[in-house]
């Protein structure tokens, strides 16, 4: 059985326990290590029980750069119980620093991967700060033996242009693991019911959005909802709460179990909202992101920004509806002659897509480990002939 140490910004993050799931599907043992978020230890990753290394705040780099600082004086004592893994996979920048570190520990001849499911916008700065962060990402970068990233604009737009990693590339989408029939359920044959409605889920990060919908949702004067779900990032609202609360037509109702509610809460609405502007014209441009396939996975129709590389995927497959621009008046112009006979054929073009385009089953949890596999055979191979010479 292949012995994976799986290192992360966030145990909390519902992202963390797919990923260690889906290895443990293909038939890895996985350890969970790294910060957290949230206030309280998180107590279980996957069944497993993961090293805490402390916690960190989202939006405050100063504080993760000390917490990586004292999270690498305690390595030694924090994995002294832990066996040597086969595998160390590094997801962010930060976490590849004490995979270095961490592989000097256990011994030198173990493989790291990094995963890179964002490009952090300090990475994508002309100044200074950003040169040194992509001067150390190279750096830290040569440790790397393979290079997993989710969308392919990540690749086209940074990676390769930018030349930062130097390794052979896994692209894994932020697919629906679903390695069980029963989880989930069927889409269901009959639309949701009206006014029609927008789930905008997952990450709330983007003000930009927030003002957006709010606009709309007043012009169309309640033939339109606005339902949030998820886990909003208060650093970037004044006030999330308070401003949803002043919206007659948008409505917030909290986090939910991923992915256990994702039927039930996609399933409810006639369009998700797969639109992101945190990081305009540069990561949010470039990504997939969860919404889209979960979204579709269970019915809903997305929507996405003309020239975004969520919006070419939608070409792409013929399917959901474009925002030519990101204002209210031009959400208007798309969404505002909507009837049943035309959402019932943009549900059908979706709903007709092959499962394997929004899902990732348990032959795909077996093709990632064993290609993680391949890298510990691989690195075996080095070790024997560097003793041979």
């Amino acid at each position: 059985m292949l012995h994976v140490l799986y290192l992360v910004h966030d145990l909390s993050d519902p992202a963390t326990a797919r990923r260690v799931a889906m290895l443990q599907a293909g038939g890895a043992d996985v350890v969970p290590a790294g910060f957290r978020r949230n206030r309280e230890p998180v107590a279980e990753v996957g069944g497993a029980r993961p090293i805490d290394l402390g916690m960190t705040h989202d939006g405050r780099f100063a504080q993760r750069l000390a917490a990586i600082a004292r999270a690498n004086l305690a390595l030694g004592s924090k994995f002294k119980h832990t066996r040597k893994p086969d595998v160390i996979v590094a997801r962010n920048l930060e976490m590849l620093v004490l995979a270095r570190r961490l592989r000097a520990q256990f011994g030198g001849d173990i493989p790291i991967v990094y995963e890179c499911l964002d490009i952090h916008r300090l990475l994508l700065r002309q100044d200074a700060a950003g040169l040194a962060m992509r001067m150390a990402e190279r750096r830290l970068g040569r440790a790397a033996a393979l290079l997993i990233t989710s969308s392919p604009a990540f690749l086209r737009e940074y990676f390769g242009p930018y030349g930062q990693v130097d390794a052979p590339v896994l692209l894994l989408e932020n697919k629906v693991l679903e390695v069980s029939d029963a989880r989930f359920s069927s889409v269901p044959d009959a639309a949701p019911s009206k006014p029609w409605k927008i789930g905008w889920f997952g990450a709330l990060r983007c003000r930009r959005s927030l003002e957006l919908l709010s606009a709309f949702t007043r012009c169309m004067q309640g033939r339109f909802e606005i339902v949030l779900r998820g886990r909003p990032a208060y650093s970037e609202f004044d006030d999330f709460e308070a401003t949803v609360a002043a919206e007659p037509y948008l409505r917030f109702e909290g986090p939910y179990r991923n992915p256990d509610d994702l039927a039930a809460i996609y399933s409810a609405m006639h369009f998700a909202w797969a639109i992101d502007f945190f990081e305009d014209g540069l990561n949010s441009k470039w990504l997939l992101p969860n919404r889209l396939y979960e979204g579709c996975r269970h019915g809903a129709v997305p929507i996405a920004i003309e020239g975004t590389e969520t919006g070419r995927f939608l070409e792409r497959h013929g399917i959901g509806l474009l925002l030519s621009e990101p204002s209210a008046d031009a959400l208007a112009a798309l969404l505002g002659s909507m009837d049943a006979t035309s959402f019932a054929e943009h549900r059908a073009r979706v709903t007709a897509k092959p499962s394997e385009t929004w899902v990732c089953g348990l032959e795909d949890c077996r093709a990632l480990v064993a290609r993680l596999e391949g890298l510990k055979r691989a690195g075996a191979a080095d070790t024997l002939l560097e003793a041979a010479a």
